[in-house]
């Protein structure tokens, strides 16, 4: 009998893609602290912050009137509204019914929209340092993906000419993420418009503005790709969710808004997929846009405090860890260039930000991520979603570990 490996069995379109690094060190942090280590993570994109009361006793209410049935697929005409309420109130950017979708997480919007609009051949870009999913959804769709890696003079940021270097014929998207995960980089109107000027050469080509980190900004304004370019509206899919502003990463619901050719394909696909997102999290999610906002001032502060923390702590060992103060969302990605060919304690030589990631983990107990999975190294992206004693005890423990390191 022939003998068969379990890779022969999987679809060539698996076969490229590369494990979630974020997920290996989440799985590395869980195994030592199944042994008893004590792990403090400083790897994930959410915060610590509870959901807020009303959100989770609208929630509660909808389960009680019996909003737990399947819904239309897309998402109910009432958070449909909700969603067309919070683009105009916030964004400036007016939607029709058909114009709007809801999903299971912003992630699957992003997926689906790979999957409705890549053929092979072609290109999506992405600006280096960019969210770990960007580059494998649009693999996994059948599409190359394109990195476009801007200096860090630039704050991590695409400039016209860098966007002109990428750009080709068979470019189909580019993907905007601001403020950016994982640099906290954030675009003004003036940058969003000079890069909309070079689109205007390329009509095939589409913006995919991921917006999920909009409520969370120290320094600046924010504005989306649409808002400052109308012109582009038909051309721009606005992708949002009430994971990061509402503390809600659980309950899955993303939105987007974009022409209602590209909704009704993602519709489809998501018809034949997941269906509807879930009933309780729409109701909650109708409360999340609609409610009250004010407690967003408040977690920005205290977010801004974290970051303000852990940059003065890691300052101890700014000669090997160098940290710039983003704008917005709640990473910092720090240079970790000086620290390659230190030695460790037990000889073990530190070659990439990948090797410093695991030796931070193994002795300090604190787990970051290293630049490699967001296509920039070597960079550490460090998350301060933790409270304030646990960020200074991890930051505490990540410098006394770079301290044991020496040069051969």
């Amino acid at each position: 009998m022939p003998n068969t490996s379990d890779d022969t069995r999987l679809s060539r379109r698996l076969a490229a893609v590369r494990p979630s690094a974020t997920g290996a060190i989440s799985e590395a942090a869980r195994n030592l602290a199944a042994q008893g280590r004590k792990i403090i993570s400083l790897s994930e994109g959410e915060l610590d912050f509870d959901t807020p009361t009303h959100i989770q006793n609208a929630a509660i209410q909808g389960i009680r009137e019996g909003h737990t049935r399947y819904t239309n697929v897309g998402g109910t005409p009432q958070l449909k509204a909700a969603i067309a309420r919070k683009f105009l109130r916030d964004n400036d950017l007016k939607f029709k019914h058909n114009e709007i979708i809801a999903s299971t997480g912003a992630k699957q919007i992003l997926f689906n929209a790979m999957l409705a609009t890549l053929n092979p051949g072609d290109e999506a870009i992405m600006v280096a340092p960019y969210w770990v999913s960007y580059s494998e959804m649009v693999r996994i769709a059948g599409g190359e993906p394109v990195i476009a890696i801007p200096n860090a003079q630039d704050d991590f940021k695409l400039t016209p000419a860098l966007l002109r270097a990428s750009i080709t014929q068979k470019t189909r998207w580019l993907i905007m993420n601001s403020p950016g995960n994982p640099s906290g980089s954030l675009y003004s109107a003036k940058e969003l418009q000079e890069i909309a000027t070079v689109l205007d050469e390329y009509p095939n080509a589409m913006v995919l503005s991921d917006d999920i980190y909009e409520a969370i900004i120290f320094t600046g304004e924010f504005v989306t790709f649409a808002q400052v370019n109308p012109r582009m509206q038909d051309r721009t899919l606005t992708i949002n969710g009430v994971s990061k502003a509402y503390a809600m990463t659980g309950w899955r619901l993303g939105y987007a808004g974009g022409p209602a050719w590209l909704i009704k394909a993602l519709e489809l696909l998501q018809s034949q997929s997941t269906s509807n997102p879930s009933s309780v999290s729409q109701v909650a999610a109708i409360a999340a846009l609609d409610g009250p906002q004010e407690f967003l001032s408040k977690w920005r502060h205290q977010l801004q405090v974290r970051r303000d923390l852990a940059i003065e702590a890691l300052s101890a060992v700014a000669n090997i860890l160098q940290v710039t103060t983003p704008p917005a969302a709640f990473y910092l990605y720090a240079n970790c260039s000086a620290a390659l060919g230190m030695q460790t304690s037990s000889g073990g030589l530190i070659r990439s930000d990948s090797d410093l990631a695991l030796y931070l983990l193994q002795d300090a107990g604190v787990a970051v991520v290293p630049g490699t999975a967001f296509g920039l190294a070597p960079y550490l992206r460090i998350a301060y979603g933790v409270s304030d004693s646990e960020l200074l005890l991890a930051c505490q423990l990540v410098v006394a570990a770079i301290k044991r390191l020496t040069k051969p």
